[in-house]
């Protein structure tokens, strides 16, 4: 089954930057479609592939800081190649 995830890592310290960079450069190198724009970043592939994916460097970058927050949602489908009719 493909999905669709968008995620926004809120790393709620200082030192933020890092933390956003480290977890982007992982999904990149994970093998999974990854798009990114100001505010998210969207990851494409079939489910147990991107939550194992998600599993793994999630907890990584969450031991990586004091506090923060994942804002995740998920589709049903690989909307990678979605482009607005208007």
């Amino acid at each position: 089954m493909k999905i669709s995830v968008e995620l926004t890592l809120t790393p709620i310290q200082d030192d933020y930057e890092p933390i956003i960079i480290d977890f982007i450069k992982a999904l990149r190198k994970s093998g999974l479609t990854v798009l990114e724009n100001p505010l998210s970043t969207q990851v494409y592939g079939e489910y147990d592939k991107v939550m194992q994916i998600l599993k793994d460097e999630v907890e990584i970058a969450f031991e990586a800081m004091d506090r923060g927050l994942l804002h995740m949602k998920l589709v049903k489908s690989d909307r990678s190649d979605y482009e607005p009719h208007f």
